[in-house]
């Protein structure tokens, strides 16, 4: 899925670390990330967490869906920050899971946000 994720490779984003459940993933703020009060536009934020959230939830083999999410931002970053979101599964039951993730600044381990997905799978991963 993930050599598949062009719009998370044209953000920057790296993975560095994915498993069943869990995952791990980074991108730096570029000058084009930030919004008019200098401070990393929001959206990018969540699609960062979005994308770890679908690494960790897609780790099972079968093709898994965002039934939605909430995000709730503590702290601004700033261009030249690097966010490193980390997710981790709170639970699974039937076709639906829950996840959390956090987005930390790398160089101080500040939180910045805080992430709930609400997955959903809709199928098996076919072969290429």
């Amino acid at each position: 899925m993930w050599a598949a994720d062009v719009a998370s490779k044209a953000l920057g984003m790296e993975c560095e670390d994915a498993a069943p459940g869990t995952a791990r993933v980074s991108m730096v703020v570029r000058d084009d990330m930030v919004n008019g009060h200098g401070i990393c536009h929001g959206g990018l934020v969540a699609a960062l967490a979005d994308s770890t959230f679908a690494l960790a939830c897609n780790g099972y083999g079968e093709v898994t869906v965002a039934a939605g999410f909430e995000i709730t931002f503590l702290a601004p970053a700033r261009r030249g920050d690097t966010l490193v979101a980390v997710a981790v599964e709170r639970a699974r039951a039937g076709k639906s899971g829950l996840y959390d993730v956090t987005v930390r600044r790398r160089s101080d381990a500040e939180v910045i946000a805080e992430f709930r997905g609400r997955s959903r799978e809709v199928g098996r991963v076919s072969a290429p």
